[in-house]
């Protein structure tokens, strides 16, 4: 199992148009056969602060996902024209 963690703020004003994004890469994130999890949270008190807990079966289901079509469009592409990527960590669980 591999995790991935990564967050997102959203340009000011832009929040709206990230959800929607989001939502986008989450229906078909959700479809990979590698693909165990994959859920966007937004922050309570800070709107435009997005977090995504994704977890995959192996690298191999990981990297299958960075190689997608729609990461490619969505999370490579328009995304970062809206939003900034904070940060990013990979991990793996303990038992």
């Amino acid at each position: 199992m591999v995790v991935l963690a990564v967050t997102w703020m959203a340009k000011a004003g832009r929040e709206a148009e990230v959800a929607d994004l989001f939502a986008k890469l989450t229906a078909e994130s959700r479809k990979e056969p590698g693909c165990a999890m994959y859920q966007v949270h937004r922050h309570r008190t800070e709107p435009r602060r997005f977090f995504i807990y994704e977890q995959y079966k192996d690298d191999a289901a990981l990297e299958a996902h960075r190689s997608a079509a729609h990461f490619l469009q969505h999370a490579k592409k328009d995304l970062p024209k809206i939003a900034d990527r904070v940060d990013g960590q990979l991990y793996e669980p303990l038992a």
